[in-house]
């Protein structure tokens, strides 16, 4: 009979990866405290919750959402990286840990309700951010209408520019005429 304290925690990770947009699998065995620490610390500046897991606890977690094909994945040490806002933001902080260190390892992703294999956050990381995509749609659509507006106020511009260039012609034929005759 499972313990109360493990039900617990099984019912808890459940939750968790129901609302996550992403979870990464990591094996993080070789990392020593210093650099879990580290990494910790940059998943927190990211939004991205980490936390050292056990298998069983996990596999039962999974099936209670069901979803299939990470059993093969959950072996051996086993912490998550859960993002519950950008997918994304786990990837860019692990590519980015990767680079000065060995581990962690990626095993596996759960995204958007679908096992993938752990080689595929290097695609994540690459990705832009919501907030970037964001901010490119707002930079695309600003200029669209800026380019509506000068085109739709482009006649009106040329009408005045015209009429300007019309009283200048008549001020000049009429100051030519008026000086002919004095």
């Amino acid at each position: 009979m499972p313990s109360q304290k493990n039900q617990d925690e099984v019912i808890q990770l459940t939750e968790k990866l129901d609302k996550a947009t992403a979870v990464y699998f990591t094996d993080f065995l070789g990392l020593d405290v210093s650099s879990i620490t580290e990494l910790r610390s940059e998943f927190f500046k990211a939004s991205v919750e980490f936390k050292v897991v056990k298998n069983t606890l996990l596999k039962l977690a999974v099936k209670n959402i069901n979803i299939e094909g990470l059993d093969d994945f959950l072996v051996g040490s086993t912490a998550i990286a859960i993002s519950y806002d950008e997918p994304t933001a786990p990837a860019k902080v692990l590519k980015n840990f990767t680079e000065d260190h060995d581990k962690p390892k990626v095993k596996a992703i759960l995204f958007d309700g679908e096992v993938l294999e752990g080689s595929e956050y290097k695609k994540f990381a690459s990705l832009p951010t919501k907030d970037e995509l964001l901010t490119k749609l707002v930079m695309m659509l600003n200029r669209s209408i800026t380019m509506l507006a000068r085109t739709l106020s482009a006649p009106i511009t040329n009408l005045v520019s015209s009429l300007n260039n019309l009283k200048r012609s008549e001020e000049r034929r009429v100051g030519k005429e008026c000086r002919s005759r004095w």
